[in-house]
């Protein structure tokens, strides 16, 4: 077996479900750089539900904890799908910071606009990323379910994003 970058995406079960140790394992570090993704999002989006201030913060305030709450279901189900490949799921919050692909600003309260906006962009930037990975799972992996599982994530994220880009539109 292929020795994986992400100690937590090493299969340390014998599965016979038609995929082999090394295609298990990187299907594992691919759900965990998005559980990373996922946990830091998840961060924000709460960060900015409970640091909002303006004329809009109550809708706001609701809006990101729908939006967080989405967001935790959405790491479970990563996390479960790397533990169905026979990996372990990250769970340390130097794992994330390492792993993921999204950037944190520590200390700085950004406006209603800037929260949405900034937001909007880990959306996009975590869609982008789906997409190689529904690929790279699909041809590489050979595991047309775990595409599946990144499409379905992938709808989330854009449903996410879209209901963000609205907060911003001006009539």
């Amino acid at each position: 077996m292929a020795k994986s970058k992400n100690a937590a995406a090493l299969t340390p079960e014998k599965l016979n479900v038609g995929l082999d140790d090394d295609k298990r394992t990187g299907i594992v570090d691919t759900l965990n750089v998005l559980l990373a993704d996922e946990f830091l999002l998840y961060t924000k989006t709460r960060n900015y539900h409970w640091n909002v201030m303006g004329p809009r913060f109550h809708d706001l305030h609701l809006f990101f904890e729908k939006q967080y709450e989405q967001l935790d279901e959405l790491m479970d189900d990563v996390a479960e799908n790397a533990r169905q490949f026979g990996g372990f799921a990250s769970g340390t919050m130097a794992e994330y910071v390492e792993t993921s692909r999204l950037k944190e600003s520590p200390g700085k309260h950004p406006g209603e606009d800037e929260m949405i906006s900034d937001l909007l962009a880990d959306h996009e930037t975590i869609i982008r990323a789906l997409r190689k990975d529904i690929e790279k799972a699909g041809k590489k992996y050979d595991a047309a379910d775990a595409a599946d599982f990144l499409t379905r994530v992938l709808e989330e994220h854009n449903k996410m994003a879209w209901m963000l880009r609205a907060c911003l539109a001006r009539p």
